[in-house]
């Protein structure tokens, strides 16, 4: 059975209808959903799947109890060395999901940190997710480095500096740029030459 993980940005709180749509979808192909507790998206998806009663959910949290859990349903519940209710302490928990997913829904305000380290993590563990960004209204799939890459390029300029200040991601599109170039030792041999 496959598995996703759906997550977004805290601020938003109202789920667009092309999200709800695809949530649909995903109840009728039987998904299994993985949820985080946090508020925002989190909690909103929590909401959207209590009211259809859909059973196949796990709320993954960092500690022993999830701050939301609206269905009551099954927890994973992640330890991490981390200080809690740190940044790092509750991005545990999003490490877990993107790495025991097959795929990512994620709703992201262009903004919001914790929602493209989530992509970024998928993208590393080499899965597919699709990024419902808000102020547009329309979905980015994000398969690879590149596609991460246009994403990001999105956010204005504030957003994407306090973005590298909260989680480096100058240094993450660096360094996978590097990687990509040392697949291609030729292409490498030339770009060196010019």
């Amino acid at each position: 059975m496959k598995q996703i993980f759906i997550s977004g940005s805290m601020r938003i709180k109202n789920i667009n209808k092309l999200v709800i749509d695809r949530i649909e979808n995903i109840i009728r192909e039987k998904f299994t959903i993985f949820v985080g507790d946090a508020d925002g998206v989190d909690t909103s998806i929590q909401q959207i799947l209590a009211n259809k009663n859909y059973e196949n959910v796990k709320v993954y949290c960092t500690g022993n109890y999830p701050r939301n859990n609206i269905g009551k349903w099954g927890i994973i519940s992640v330890y991490t060395d981390h200080k809690p209710k740190t940044r790092l302490y509750f991005t545990a928990k999003d490490i877990e999901m993107a790495s025991h997913c097959d795929y990512g829904l994620m709703v992201w305000d262009s903004k919001s940190t914790g929602t493209l380290s989530n992509v970024y993590e998928l993208v590393k563990n080499k899965k597919t997710s699709v990024v419902f960004v808000n102020k547009f209204k329309k979905f980015f799939n994000v398969n690879n480095f590149s596609d991460f890459e246009n994403l990001v390029s999105i956010m204005s300029d504030s957003a994407f500096n306090k973005a590298d200040k909260k989680i480096k991601l100058k240094e993450k599109i660096i360094s996978n740029k590097h990687k990509q170039l040392c697949l291609f030792p030729e292409a490498n041999k030339r770009m060196n030459a010019d």
